[in-house]
């Protein structure tokens, strides 16, 4: 399973999690930072990334939309590159699991 990293999120936490989630990506390098959120969410559902957000748009897409693209969801409010490293790490678990899970959309961390 392959993350997309938003806007919203540092593009060191491609290397940081690159043990774990391999063949991830940015959209700041894939130059998509700019984007419509659309633009992002289609190109994450061709090329079978998982969107890794603090945006609720994303939420709302998969409510829209359906799935794929899987959508990991961050809830928390200002925190560091490393926390969410941590948070990714200890969740790597439930990631698996969304990713194997045909009725889930969205994973929501706290």
């Amino acid at each position: 399973m392959k993350l997309l990293f938003d806007h919203n999120l540092s593009p060191q936490l491609v290397a940081l999690l690159a043990d774990l989630y391999p063949d991830s990506n940015h959209v700041y390098s894939l130059k998509l930072d700019k984007e419509d959120d659309r633009i992002i969410w289609n190109y994450a559902k061709e090329t079978e990334y998982f969107i890794v957000t603090k945006d609720a748009d994303f939420n709302d897409l998969s409510l829209l939309l359906g799935h794929p693209p899987k959508v990991i969801w961050i809830r928390r409010g200002n925190c560091t590159t490393k926390s969410l490293e941590v948070l990714l790490r200890q969740h790597h678990h439930d990631i698996k699991t969304l990713d194997d899970n045909t009725a889930t959309g969205v994973l929501a961390l706290f």
